[in-house]
């Protein structure tokens, strides 16, 4: 049978024994909502079938249907391997959206709320010796306003920056077994001069009096080993590391590490992960990665594909994606609205690609306090996921906040979610929202689509004497509602020129009538940003087309617009900032 997305779904936590569920599952879509008071869940078929990890609304998953759909329904009969006798059973989620009910053997296991984060339930109380079954029931409503939705449009149809709504099952489904005493998950910190690494373990089941043994390989070659006896739900090791290779930019240098769980003579749990040993800060003006300055040359990759929406048809894609901007001389990208699936940041820890980690946080109504709801939970669920991927060098909760009906944003939202990201994770930089109005945050960044290199010039040209008044006094509605207090700065979204083949679709500005004059324009306006001495990145909108949206360097079938060579050269040029500490060092 050819599964689709058969690889391996979680590769910072990888355990032999799994069972991959992707494939033909039974569907029905319940737009009435009525399948859990008619016991959908007891059901022995559903009406239709669905190639799953792939949305209703894709091509790939077989539906193709774009309408709204309320409620969808999933039903899969599983087997359970004999090896896996007396073992427990664990039912993983790569991503479901949006409020998923979970049902083994038409009995109700749990529910998990939101559209983006991983989850899992251990289903062992409820299986029996043979003839198991899995239902789903699936809530979907981005018109309520009460749940994160990024780019998923609010219309029936697509429409400006917002595309084809992804509901249901958007990634790999699972199951593998553990013993009674096994890991639950793995969270790291690095010493870069020492060197080494520090484990903080997780544990679930009968875990007092285990052994921990941790031991790191570079290259195949061990490099460092330590153990530790468990007195708790939490332990901690620290692997002197008798080699240092740094992860840089460019260079995804990653260590391997396996992990195994002992217990009166006998192996429990045996883990296999990786990490990759940097830092990253800010530095008065500067991002610097391992205590060096590194201009960032980000792009905006919005994570959609024709085929298959939200999710990437196969694991080369998303190999593929960071290829393809590296090879237009990009060093990482914006994450824009959307929280990747673990397999993509993956490749970005291998290729050396730095990310910033968002949050999909258009679709929430943030006029209300109460509205953290339905954002707060899931977003920690995302940084305890993705803490430990080297290639995320900050976080974004939010993108462009709005008012909304008149009532004003509530600022204590932004606020407070900044305040817990910080909390959650102490190293690395966070800005509250990108782009419109900063409460509290680590960089000031703007978006700005001017089209004119000169004017674009003229507006960022007073940083240094602490003055970034232009940014407010260009949009009225932000005036008395931030104020630039001498952060680092960098312009998170520029450019967005259109290039598309028919003249459809829609960009920033006048569309250039030929390849030269885009080329022209974009090496003006990047030019800026590269010889601005206070800026320290820029983010470009954006890699690919995405549906009526032709702003991409790419089609949305990622075919080049324009010579990659050309962008890659202007890219890549020296920036301001990186050669005042080039001549620092000098000194």
């Amino acid at each position: 049978m050819n599964i689709p997305r058969n690889e391996y779904p979680r590769p910072q936590l990888i355990r032999n024994d799994w069972v991959n569920l992707n494939g033909k599952w039974e569907f029905e879509i319940d737009n009435s909502k009525v399948g859990e008071s008619k016991e959908y869940y007891k059901r022995i078929r559903l009406d239709s079938e669905i190639i799953v990890p792939f949305c209703p609304e894709s091509e790939l998953s077989g539906v193709n249907n774009k309408d709204f759909m309320n409620c969808v329904w999933y039903r899969r009969d599983i087997e359970i391997p004999e090896n896996w006798s007396n073992k427990n059973i664990i039912l993983h989620f790569g991503a479901v959206d949006y409020h998923t009910i979970v049902y083994i053997n038409g009995e109700k296991v749990g529910e998990h709320k939101g559209g983006y984060a991983s989850f899992s339930f251990d289903i062992t109380v409820y299986l029996k010796k043979s003839e198991n079954y899995i239902t789903l029931c699936v809530y979907d409503d981005i018109r309520s306003l009460n749940q994160p939705s990024g780019k998923q449009s609010l219309r029936l149809e697509s429409h400006g920056c917002y595309y084809t709504r992804t509901t249901g099952i958007w990634q790999t489904v699972w199951l593998e077994c553990v013993d009674n005493c096994y890991v639950k998950s793995i969270r790291m910190e690095y010493d870069i001069d020492t060197p080494c690494v520090y484990m903080n373990f997780e544990l679930k089941g009968d875990f007092l009096n285990a052994t921990i043994r941790a031991e790191a390989f570079w290259e195949g070659k061990s490099v460092g080993r330590a153990l530790v006896k468990t007195h708790s739900e939490i332990a901690q090791v620290c692997i002197k590391l008798s080699e240092k290779h740094l992860w840089e930019v460019g260079v995804g240098n990653l260590y391997d590490a396996k992990i195994t769980v002992e217990k009166n003579g006998k192996i429990y749990d045996e883990v296999v992960t990786y990490f990759g040993l940097r830092t990253v800060c800010l530095d008065k003006k500067t991002f610097k990665l391992n205590g060096k300055t590194v201009f960032g040359r980000w792009v905006l990759d919005q994570g959609f594909y024709p085929d298959g929406i939200y999710t990437a048809p196969t694991d080369e894609d998303l190999k593929n994606d960071i290829l393809y901007s590296m090879n237009l001389g990009f060093n990482g990208a914006r994450l824009h609205e959307k929280v990747f699936e673990s397999r993509y940041l993956y490749w970005a820890d291998k290729l050396g690609y730095l990310v910033w980690g968002e949050y999909a946080s258009w679709g929430l109504d943030i006029s209300e306090m109460k509205q953290i709801e339905h954002f707060l939970p899931e977003w920690v669920e995302v940084i305890n996921r993705d803490y430990n991927h080297p290639s995320i060098i900050g976080w974004c909760p939010f993108n462009e906040t709005w008012d909304k009906n008149g009532r004003k944003q509530c600022d204590m939202i932004v606020k407070t979610i900044y305040d817990v990201t910080k909390a959650l994770d102490k190293t690395r930089p966070v800005i509250d929202t990108s782009g419109n109005f900063h409460i509290v945050t680590d960089i000031f960044d703007v978006h700005d689509y001017e089209q004119d290199p000169d004017k674009f010039l003229e507006y960022y040209s007073k940083i240094s004497d602490g003055i970034l008044n232009d940014q407010c006094e260009r949009h009225p509605l932000y005036k008395n509602r931030q104020f630039y207090k001498g952060e680092p700065v960098f312009v998170s979204e520029y450019g967005g020129i259109k290039l598309g083949e028919d003249g459809g679709g829609w960009g920033y500005g006048n569309a250039p009538k030929t390849k030269e004059e885009f080329i022209e324009r974009y090496k003006g306006l990047t030019e800026v940003l590269l010889t601005n001495p206070d800026m320290l990145g820029f983010c470009y909108t954006q890699l690919y087309d995405v549906e009526q949206e032709v702003n991409g360097l790419m089609t949305y079938d990622r075919k080049y617009k324009v010579d990659p060579e050309t962008i890659k050269k202007i890219n890549e040029q020296k920036a301001a900032i990186e050669l005042i500490e080039n001549e620092s060092v000098i000194l």
